[in-house]
């Protein structure tokens, strides 16, 4: 008789990697359940009520916590559902953290003490910030107006964070595992718009402003009060070379290299996202 195969919560399962996380798993043909306020049933991280239904009946879980595990209060709240996972039979979990970010570590201490098997994926800026997050309609306006300076970041694209993590989901190799990952190459700012451009075959400057300069953009569009503090403090602490070294993580644990920002920048232009 065939074994009842066993379903894996994806928190964060609409976001840039959670959503390829998902997507992978359901290729495999394994059973998931996405973590989202509109998934059924729902899981809001804002929402203590929402979490227990949502993790029972569930083996494993990725976790990636939103906006960003540097929001202060965040460790506490993932340690709080990690605990329930746990309570709930949840054996196995993957967390999404951030490279560099003091908050991070204590959210990824939070998982290693929860009694789950865990595995740790840190990552700094995703490829696809530019295609699908925060920086798309300044890419398409033809102007990057960002507090960056020439602080060089290991660029790591999404995909390959989305292929570690169903590794990581599915296999005991990567159990008790930390990762750090990176791109191929470090790049400033600047250099990645210049690649973004080529690709695109547009013209796209990349345009040097102050943090308080982008803070004001940022509240003209409304944007919540927690992420323009996670803005600064990315922009201020974090990028500070501090994150300026590539490892080869991803290489050790697919056997394959990381994507590089020109091929993903390639890719993305091919699908049109970039018109102006």
């Amino acid at each position: 008789m065939a074994t009842k195969q066993k379903l894996t919560l994806v928190i964060g399962g609409n976001g840039k990697t959670g959503r390829r996380v998902g997507q992978r798993l359901t290729e495999r043909g394994l059973p998931i359940r996405i973590g989202s306020r509109s998934g059924e049933p729902p899981f809001d991280w804002n929402t203590p009520a929402t979490w227990e239904p949502a993790l029972r009946g569930v083996e494993s879980a990725y976790l990636a916590y939103y906006p960003d595990l540097a929001i202060p209060g965040a460790a506490d709240t993932v340690a709080e559902v990690a605990r329930l996972a746990v309570t709930n039979g949840v054996r196995r979990i993957v967390l999404l953290s951030g490279r560099g970010e003091k908050g991070a570590l204590l959210g990824e201490q939070a998982v290693r003490d929860s009694g789950a098997e865990w595995t740790l994926l840190r990552s700094s800026w995703f490829n696809q910030n530019f295609s699908e997050g925060f920086f798309l309609e300044q890419v398409r306006s033809g102007e990057v107006a960002l507090p960056a300076g020439d602080v060089k970041e290991p660029f790591v694209d999404a995909d390959d964070i989305a292929d570690l993590a169903v590794a990581a989901l599915t296999e005991d190799a990567h159990a008790g595992k930390l990762y750090e990952l990176t791109g191929p190459r470090l790049l400033t700012f600047a250099e990645a718009v210049d690649e973004i451009a080529q690709a695109a075959r547009r013209k796209i400057r990349y345009a040097q402003i102050s943090i308080e300069q982008y803070a004001s953009m940022l509240a003209e569009y409304q944007v919540p009060t927690d992420f323009l503090w996670l803005v600064r403090y990315l922009f201020t602490e974090v990028l500070d070379g501090r994150n300026a070294h590539l490892t080869n993580e991803i290489q050790r644990a697919l056997g394959r290299p990381p994507r590089d920002l020109a091929e993903f920048a390639r890719r993305s232009a091919s699908t049109g996202v970039w018109n102006a």
